[in-house]
């Protein structure tokens, strides 16, 4: 708590120039390249973001088998039943593909956290001197919220996972030698796609066991979360920071980072995000929300509407569900 009060009292400085803020730091998204003592682990994070435009295509483009799993109910003819087989089977290796790399991220998040936070290093100086692998944390995120917000549009998903197991639970018929997971994967799949957004799920609960891992990097861990989530904010504020992010796609990633770090803020820090103690200013980060373009800006409020974990509760200040409400 020490660090974050000085941090804080640096943020309201002020010098015979104005304000003086350590959140006026420019994260180079676009050009950022590791130094020697974080390549091992930005070598490990980069071939987990390397999958991941491809799960993203899978998820976006997923069709589902809705037309022939209603003709394989109404007609139980093995053609019918066949046809709605070879046409979910390629479905659920993608969903698989899904599931397998969400374990990936699993795997990866506590190596990346445990670069970032902890040491000597405060969580600031973690941010200008370590972009890379911000930057991968960025990447992870914005992942995260693409692949949840697919995932919500696609109601065929369960539907077709649905089919899937009972057709292979009925082990009647000559083509279930064709199944392609085990059941206890096919459980494991199930509780993942059951979940409205799945990969925060486990985004959020690697980040949770990190912390708890590491007993004393708990508050290093939140503290640098909420940190990162302020200089988004402040690049996106500032038009000396903002004038240097050069591409739009850029833009629309620190928009999404800052949003994915306050719902993950929200996820882990026992008191969540909106409670006036917190370390995040979401207040700020609504209200640049709002004077965004609402196609850029509309799925990003709903994910802090319907993603966080703690806006309705009681202790939420009401003008912060007033200003998500609106």
């Amino acid at each position: 708590m020490g660090k974050l009060l000085s941090l804080l009292a640096r943020d309201n400085s002020s010098d015979c120039c104005g304000p003086k803020s350590s959140y006026d730091i420019f994260l180079d998204f676009e050009n950022a390249q590791p130094t020697n003592g974080e390549l091992e682990v930005y070598k490990e994070v980069n071939e987990v973001l390397e999958k991941s435009d491809k799960i993203l295509e899978e998820i976006q483009i997923y069709k589902g088998a809705g037309r022939e799993i209603r003709e394989a109910i109404s007609d139980p003819s093995p053609d019918a039943q066949q046809r709605a087989w070879q046409v979910v089977l390629p479905l659920v290796e993608s969903l698989k593909n899904c599931y397998e790399h969400s374990l990936e991220l699993e795997r990866i998040v506590p190596k990346l956290l445990g670069q970032l936070v902890g040491g000597k290093l405060n969580p600031t100086q973690h941010l200008e001197t370590q972009q890379a692998l911000v930057k991968q944390l960025a990447e992870i995120l914005e992942f995260v919220l693409k692949f949840d917000e697919y995932k919500m549009k696609t109601p065929a998903i369960q539907n077709d996972f649905s089919y899937y197991r009972r057709t292979v639970s009925r082990q009647r018929m000559e083509f279930t030698d064709q199944t392609i997971i085990s059941t206890e994967l096919a459980n494991r799949m199930s509780l993942f796609y059951a979940h409205a957004t799945p990969m925060l799920k486990v985004l959020s609960e690697a980040t949770s066991k990190f912390v708890h891992d590491n007993a004393n990097d708990v508050e290093n861990t939140t503290e640098t979360i909420g940190t990162m989530a302020k200089v988004c904010l402040r690049m996106l504020e500032k038009d000396k920071l903002l004038s240097q992010i050069e591409r739009e796609e850029t833009h629309l990633l620190v928009l999404r980072v800052m949003v994915g770090l306050v719902i993950l803020y929200d996820h882990v820090h026992p008191d969540g995000v909106f409670v006036r103690s917190s370390h995040v200013d979401v207040k700020g980060c609504v209200k640049l929300l709002q004077a965004q373009p609402p196609i850029k800006a509309e799925p990003l409020l709903n994910a802090l509407r319907y993603t966080t974990k703690h806006l309705n509760e009681e202790n939420t200040p009401k003008n912060i569900k007033n200003l998500l409400a609106a």
